[in-house]
């Protein structure tokens, strides 16, 4: 497999509907690891077959718990989750915003709102079919993926544009 690399805006792939995943194939488990080692080597949480030029219906999803100079949580350990054809079936009422970053629109950052809990089921990568009750800092981050599955750009949800910015910092959030 050819290295892969993150795509960004401005290209038009980000933008398309991805594909369901049909089958769970050596080629795609290839794929997944080829994904999580870019995840692993930049500041990010979450990583879609998008943005790395696949228009299938993947993320992966992975967070080791950071803390900030007093010792303060950033961000909550997730162990590394594949979803396959990942689906938001319920999300709460209660929304809460907080700024969002994005490999695919590098070094821009900004607040964006979104439910603070959500359902979603999807298939894992041995083909077992999971469903997921979660809310924060997950919560966030799959709802954030399944975006860039359905051609949705981080930066469409931020209610003005006036709000976002541009950070060269690499310990800002990223996904």
């Amino acid at each position: 497999m050819k290295k892969l690399q993150i795509v960004t805006v401005p290209n038009p792939a980000l933008l398309e509907k991805s594909r369901p995943v049909e089958k769970i194939t050596p080629e795609l488990k290839e794929l997944v690891s080829g994904m999580v080692e870019i995840l692993r080597s930049k500041p990010g949480l979450g990583l879609a077959a998008p943005q790395i030029g696949h228009n299938i219906r993947l993320v992966i999803i992975e967070s080791k718990e950071t803390k900030d100079d007093e010792g303060n949580i950033l961000y909550e350990e997730i162990p590394l989750m594949v979803l396959i054809n990942p689906e938001i079936i319920k999300f709460s009422k209660e929304k809460i915003e907080l700024d969002e970053g994005c490999f695919s629109v590098p070094d821009v950052y900004g607040p964006v709102t979104r439910p603070k809990k959500i359902r979603a089921k999807a298939t894992d990568i041995t083909g077992k079919e999971v469903t997921i009750n979660t809310n924060g800092l997950l919560a966030r981050v799959l709802q954030h993926e399944i975006d860039h599955l359905d051609g949705i750009l981080f930066t469409s949800r931020v209610t003005d544009p006036k709000t976002l910015r541009h950070i060269e910092s690499e310990k800002e959030m990223r996904s």
